[in-house]
């Protein structure tokens, strides 16, 4: 299991970019309440710890799981943000649901990142049990949302950069394995 041994909510702030003037939204399922929640509030409470500022936070709401892809995709088109977090809970059932909830919502979230410039982070919880989304929204696996988060504000720093006509001005930080300025200073060289 990924997660086994792993606390979700660890990281060093050390190794984030500046996200104070970054601006991300949240599209939240209502389905399984308790576990969205604890993801939003793990997402939430990252981002603000990260400078991000409460008011540049936006948040949506939708009924399920596989209306991620909608909410997701009208606040790109009308939110003005760096990155949206996608947040909601499947968890595994009797019938073939799970399955078709789980590969549509996953090959949604994957074409509004291929299809648009902005980054969709993937925060959706596809478990077996309720007990395992517990452990990883707040439970001894940590937050999968502050993970999120995390991702979110390094994609919107990629995003940010790489629509500069210069290369990355900082060294990418440890999960960031782009050696931009290593790079540069090779094709400069030649």
């Amino acid at each position: 299991m990924a997660t086994e041994n792993k606390n979700l909510s660890e990281y060093d702030k050390n190794t984030i970019p500046n996200a104070k003037d970054f601006r991300f939204g949240i599209v939240v399922s209502e389905w399984n309440e308790t576990i969205t929640e604890g993801l939003y509030n793990g997402a939430f409470d990252a981002l603000v710890d990260c400078d991000v500022p409460a008011r540049q936070i936006i948040r949506w709401n939708v009924p399920g799981s596989f209306e991620l892809i909608y909410g997701a995709k009208k606040m790109l088109q009308t939110q003005n943000v760096d990155a949206v977090i996608v947040i909601g809970c499947v968890i595994q059932g009797e019938t073939k649901h799970f399955d078709f909830v789980c590969e549509g919502v996953t090959q949604g979230i994957k074409d509004l990142n291929v299809q648009t410039d902005i980054p969709v982070i993937f925060c959706v919880l596809t478990d077996n049990t309720m007990q395992q989304s517990i452990d990883r929204s707040g439970g001894i696996h940590g937050n999968k949302g502050t993970e999120a988060a995390i991702a979110a504000i390094k994609m919107a720093y990629i995003r940010q950069q790489a629509s500069m006509s210069h290369p990355f001005n900082q060294p990418l930080l440890s999960s960031g394995a782009l050696q931009i300025e290593e790079t540069q200073k090779k094709i400069e060289k030649k």
